[in-house]
């Protein structure tokens, strides 16, 4: 055999040397994934975790007892399959909603029919006796300055531009509408208004009301204006009579309070990489939650799925190669503090997160992920489609990750978010309903078993690069 024969035969072994290896390879990821997801629909004790936020604590408003017993909880359980935990303290704000808050529309034969309301997160109360007012009726911040000042003066303002129901991602109808949530009040306090109500952020019609934060911004102190959400099924009801009487009288009555910052704790535990223990892997929800349902869906799933990540790892025996951590992040609803926290104590300690992935958009049955990354990180997730394809994972999109591994960005870190299927998210999000009997049991773990999978194809391989375009 001559000189260039043998180096022709060469390259071909080496080629069918390297196919064979990258088959091996993934059937050993095939057969790993098989194995997470079997542990997470058998033995998975993320349902068990989520009865127990629910049931037995419920509710974990940031600053309240009921979050301060979440950390205690959570923190000993991931003791049990953790090699460290950690709490580390942030201090978060403190807002009480007070008695229940009570409205109706009052009309010019003075009935009245009574309407479901709630108070928005960091909203002042209204005064002892409640307040009655003419309502002006908007469907965008911008409409206020077009009406002007003489006709919102003393009025209550009625936020009503619904969700726009022809949006496949209900994400994207959400991001549509929620100004009028979190500026509302800010803008109306600018023309006199009195107070508002906000239309809901709900797909569908029904008699809860859904609450979520709002802001005041750079307005006086002496502008401030009570703000509260009314449910879907009564501000049709109240547009309704406004056709009818645009004379008519709303009545709200709210006890809420605004306190000073307290301090809370993000709950984090470890497992050590055997490998690279310096390259650090982070998967996390936010433990806290609004204080009207327990906080099941937002975001009692996604801590509960964090936590089984690592549980099953621990469980499967195997070994990281980088060093992989779960953080539940306090005050994620109203000030967005415990990631910020997180972040700023990363940096100081110059720690190299090359992966984030949150879940925070509910317990419903797993789509896939979207990914905040590179072109050429995409196309090593890419390569991964087929190892999800048999448990229905299709979703592998470039898009947003999660607002509490958000801070970590500018570290360049790839950071990613769990997508459930999203059409009935809006149903529970920030209201009454969102409790422990909404979610499923399989579907919670699905999406557990789905996190587990993408964590250790990340520990496995790493990334392409640590640098965002």
């Amino acid at each position: 055999m001559n000189k260039l024969h043998t180096i022709g035969f060469f390259i071909l072994l080496c080629s069918a040397f390297a196919k064979a290896q990258l088959v091996q390879t993934s059937q050993a990821d095939s057969l790993m994934l098989k194995s997470i997801y079997d542990y997470s629909l058998t033995e998975s004790k993320s349902y068990e975790w989520l009865d127990y936020l629910s049931n037995n604590i419920g509710g974990r408003l940031s600053g309240s007892i009921q979050a301060q017993r979440a950390v205690e909880y959570t923190e000993k359980e991931i003791a049990k399959f953790a090699s460290r935990t950690e709490l580390q303290s942030v201090m978060v704000p403190k807002w009480t909603r007070g008695t229940p808050e009570f409205a109706y529309i009052q009309l010019n034969d003075f009935s009245t029919i009574n309407v479901n309301v709630c108070a928005l997160g960091g909203s002042i109360p209204t005064r002892e006796a409640g307040i009655k007012a003419g309502v002006v009726e908007v469907t965008s911040l911008e409409q206020l300055a077009q009406i002007g000042r003489k006709e919102i003066e003393g009025k209550i303002v009625f936020y009503n531009r619904p969700m726009d129901p022809t949006k496949i991602q209900t994400f994207e109808a959400y991001g549509g509408c929620v100004d009028q949530r979190y500026s509302g009040a800010e803008e109306a306090g600018k023309y006199g208004a009195v107070g508002v109500i906000v239309r809901s952020m709900n797909l569908r019609l029904d008699d809860y009301p859904h609450t979520g934060s709002m802001s005041y911004g750079d307005l006086d102190v002496e502008n401030y204006i009570p703000a509260a959400a009314i449910s879907t099924n009564d501000a049709e009801k109240l547009h309704t009579y406004l056709s009818l009487d645009k004379n008519l009288q709303f009545f709200l009555k709210q006890d809420c309070t605004v306190w000073g910052d307290v301090e809370s704790y993000n709950v984090i535990g470890e497992i050590k990489g055997t490998k690279y223990p310096n390259e650090v892997i982070i998967v996390g929800g936010h433990l806290d939650s609004w204080d009207l349902g327990d906080g099941s869906h937002d975001d009692g799933a996604g801590v509960v799925q964090s936590m089984q990540v690592l549980e099953t790892l621990k469980k499967l025996d195997y070994q990281p190669l980088r060093t992989i951590r779960v953080v539940l992040f306090m005050n994620e609803e109203n000030g967005l503090k415990g990631a910020r926290e997180y972040a700023k104590q990363a940096k100081a300690k110059s720690e190299n997160h090359i992966f984030a992935l949150e879940s925070d958009a509910g317990g419903f049955s797993p789509r896939g992920f979207s990914f905040d990354a590179t072109e050429d990180q995409m196309k090593v997730v890419h390569s991964w489609k087929k190892l999800f394809k048999p448990y229905l994972i299709h979703y592998f999109e470039k898009g947003g990750s999660g607002a509490d591994v958000g801070p970590l960005k500018d570290s360049g870190t790839v950071l990613a978010g769990l997508r459930p299927d999203s059409q009935r998210y809006f149903d529970f999000h920030h209201a009454a309903n969102d409790t422990f009997d909404a979610v499923n049991k399989r579907e919670l773990e699905l999406g557990a078993a789905t996190m587990t999978s993408l964590i250790y194809l990340f520990d496995q391989y790493g990334v392409v690069d640590n640098s965002m375009d």
